[in-house]
């Protein structure tokens, strides 16, 4: 199976970014946050990064917030990380796979006898 330069580019996106994140936001909106996909366009140029939050439901609007604060900020610092001619927007999307997963088993175990 051949992997495209989007997915190779998004993996070293995912790994900077977490780094960036663990090192160099101070905001403590962000610290609970895990990294969990990227999705880039074939052209490089748009980035949605997919995030999950440790703790309760109402974090999720505020590591959202401090992400989206934090956008230009990391954009440069990517830019000087990665070797691209561009830089990808960056779009932050909460992922609710674990929930949903949670919520799939409970149905699951209601239905079973």
């Amino acid at each position: 199976m051949e992997f495209q330069r989007s997915d190779r580019v998004g993996d070293l996106l995912l790994r900077v970014l977490a780094e960036l994140l663990a090192r160099e936001i101070r905001d403590p909106r962000v610290r609970s946050i895990n990294l969990t996909g990227v999705k880039l366009s074939k052209d490089l140029r748009h980035a949605r990064i997919f995030f999950s939050v440790f703790g309760a439901e109402a974090d999720k609007n505020d590591a959202l917030a401090g992400l989206q604060r934090a956008t230009g900020f990391i954009r440069s610092k990517l830019g000087k990380e990665l070797s691209l001619r561009f830089v990808p927007s960056i779009e932050f999307s909460y992922d609710d796979t674990e929930a949903e997963a949670q919520r799939i088993e409970s149905l699951l175990r209601a239905a079973k006898p």
